[in-house]
């Protein structure tokens, strides 16, 4: 017996899926069909898309609000469509645009249109990441320009740094108990011995 499924993503965790999941519960999805991935739709590398390929049989009804809830990657979401719709033999319904119900239209002026607003929606869900990456990209680097630092904050040496490192060398401290008094990591200590000879130099 056929079954329908919802898939439901969002960018981020703290990205909201209400309007996604509401869609689903007036299309008549049942709640424990419904599979939600909360990462980006650069690739299909998401875990929840996976267990929901897997559950899929043929003559299985699959709802989705939007192609770039799908996924971002034109490529990408040609080659799945074709997977769930060729080889599962799945029957997929986009909410938010009705020439995508592959129930509707199978022959073949319908599959044409359907491909062709699939290439389309396909393209511009890509074009979208990556005008969101580039703006991204400008954003971090008018920021810089600002003197706005990222990553984690400098990690400072002791007071008596100098002091720690002379009794390390005479081996009067192992280098565990060096690190746990510099409260570093190895990599850390090494990159900032090598600042504080640099600057003994200087």
């Amino acid at each position: 017996m056929s079954k329908t499924y919802g898939y439901v993503r969002v960018s981020s965790a703290d990205q909201n899926e209400d309007r996604q999941m509401i869609e689903m519960e007036r299309a008549g999805v049942p709640p424990e069909n419904i599979f939600i991935d909360k990462q980006s739709g650069k690739n299909f590398d998401r875990p929840n898309y996976k267990r929901l390929v897997r559950r899929l049989k043929e003559g299985d009804l699959l709802y989705i609000l939007s192609i770039d809830r799908v996924g971002r990657n034109y490529e990408e979401i040609q080659n799945q469509w074709r997977i769930l719709t060729k080889e599962k033999d799945v029957d997929i319904v986009v909410i938010d645009m009705q020439l995508l119900d592959t129930r509707q239209g199978k022959d073949l002026m319908g599959t044409f249109i359907a491909d062709l607003v699939l290439q389309i929606l396909s393209f511009v869900a890509q074009s979208e990441r990556e005008k969101i990456r580039e703006r991204q990209e400008q954003g971090i680097a008018a920021a810089k320009a600002r003197g706005v630092r990222f990553g984690r904050p400098e990690k400072e040496v002791p007071d008596d740094f100098a002091q720690l490192v002379k009794a390390w060398e005479r081996k009067e401290l192992s280098l565990s108990e060096l690190l746990q008094r510099c409260d570093m990591s190895e990599a850390t200590f090494y990159r900032k011995l090598r600042e504080f000879r640099l600057k003994c130099q200087g």
